[in-house]
């Protein structure tokens, strides 16, 4: 019979580890958590839902607080995730398919970056064999992937395995938790720290290059992730397919055909379908705009097909076949947007536009109103009373107007 663990270290996560928790007790044998400090009620729920804690002050760095978590754990393999982080059981069968396999070391598991603005999906290398040479390492984003490439180097019967069936949702890049963590501010010490050891790190620049993108710091941004791509020109790898992901979203205002030229690159490199919906989403919006409908319909069709869980992708195909003229398509797929992400304002006031176009009355008063109120909530106060001033006139709100 084979035991899975699970390792996590947590420090005042008392807002979501009883639904991390909850959401992999049918998958794990147990669970060994290690608090580095907390000052709420993190530890007494961990322990309420039958997980073993042990506690280590912070040491300055992930990597060692995971280490120290992975030691103590029993099973045959090791689960590792983060509070923010939700397990999804529909994977159950096929993990448990991979796990059977003599000569599988590590299963990267497929996870959707709820909130993110550069990719829906992920992969990350959470579940691996008790390996006694696995070892997190690496800065910010500790991983197991260096010392998982040094075990195969010297025993090479070991390979890696995938999952096609997404596994985890994280909630780490919503606005709130990224400002409440100074996410920003870590991740740039921490990868600048990464290219001053090695300059050629792929990874390293790709989260610094898209990182100086972000906050405005265009063409320095441009300028690390091309440098960046030449010297990885040769490799055909999810490394440079970041890189290309990130260098299009640089390139999208000011040079739009490179933009879409880059997107295509990107598109080339052999990988999970879900880990390209990036490029693709992207890449669907540059041709919109370019009044390129028919393919930038047929991408998103082919991402609501494959990835039909991504509630950005109905969204995108309802703006593009409401623009194609065609409102009926346009109605279901903003439905199906609301139904997957019930909390994006912008699919409700469009879905609002739509309805009030196909004489829907009643239906673009209750979407738009739903639209201010999530406007509202997330404090952007000009947005909705931007949205009331478009609408008022023609719908009768019952929300009030801030003049």
């Amino acid at each position: 019979m084979t035991l899975v663990s699970l390792s996590m270290i947590v420090r005042n996560e008392e807002a979501l580890l009883e639904r991390c928790l909850s959401s992999v007790k049918n998958f794990v044998d147990e669970m060994v958590i290690i608090d580095t400090g907390s000052t709420d009620h993190t530890v007494s729920i961990a322990k309420d839902a039958g997980a073993r804690v042990e506690h280590l002050p912070w040491p300055g760095d992930f990597a060692p607080a995971r280490n120290a978590a992975l030691n103590l754990v029993n099973g045959d393999w090791v689960l590792v995730l983060d509070a923010d982080e939700i397990f999804k059981s529909e994977c159950i069968p096929e993990l448990k398919s991979l796990m059977k396999k003599n000569d599988l070391l590590l299963i990267n598991l497929l996870r959707l970056e709820y909130g993110s603005s550069i990719s829906p999906y992920s992969s990350v290398s959470r579940l691996f064999r008790k390996h006694p040479r696995i070892f997190w390492s690496q800065p910010y984003h500790s991983m197991v992937d260096d010392s998982v490439r040094d075990i195969i180097k010297t025993e090479p019967y070991w390979v890696i395995g995938e999952c096609q069936e997404p596994a985890l949702i994280h909630e780490g890049y919503t606005e709130k938790l990224i400002k409440s963590r100074n996410k920003s501010k870590s991740l740039r010490k921490a990868m600048e720290e990464l290219i001053s050891k090695n300059p050629q790190d792929p990874y390293a620049n790709a989260k610094l290059g898209a990182l100086e993108i972000e906050e405005g710091n265009h063409q320095k941004g441009i300028k690390i992730l091309k440098e960046a791509l030449k010297i990885q020109s040769k490799t055909n790898t999810v490394e440079r397919y970041e890189l290309l992901l990130n260098l299009g979203i640089g390139l999208t205002n000011k040079n739009p055909e490179a933009a879409i030229s880059t997107y295509r690159k990107a598109l080339t490199i052999p990988m999970n379908f879900r880990l390209t919906l990036g490029a693709r989403l992207n890449l669907a919006a540059l041709l919109m705009q370019k009044d390129n409908l028919p393919e930038a319909i047929n991408l998103m069709k082919v991402a609501t097909k494959e990835a039909p869980e991504v509630s950005i992708c109905w969204y995108n195909l309802g703006l593009m076949q409401r623009k194609n003229g065609n409102l009926i398509e346009a109605l279901k797929s903003y439905q199906h947007a609301t139904e997957l992400n019930p909390y994006h304002p912008e699919t409700h006031q469009n879905f609002a536009v739509a309805k009030l176009l196909s004489g829907d009355i009643n239906g673009a008063r209750i979407s738009c109103e739903d639209a201010i109120s999530l406007l509202l909530a997330q404090n952007r106060e000009d947005d909705a009373n931007a949205l009331m001033i478009k609408f008022r006139g023609i719908i009768n709100l019952k929300v009030k107007l801030n003049d």
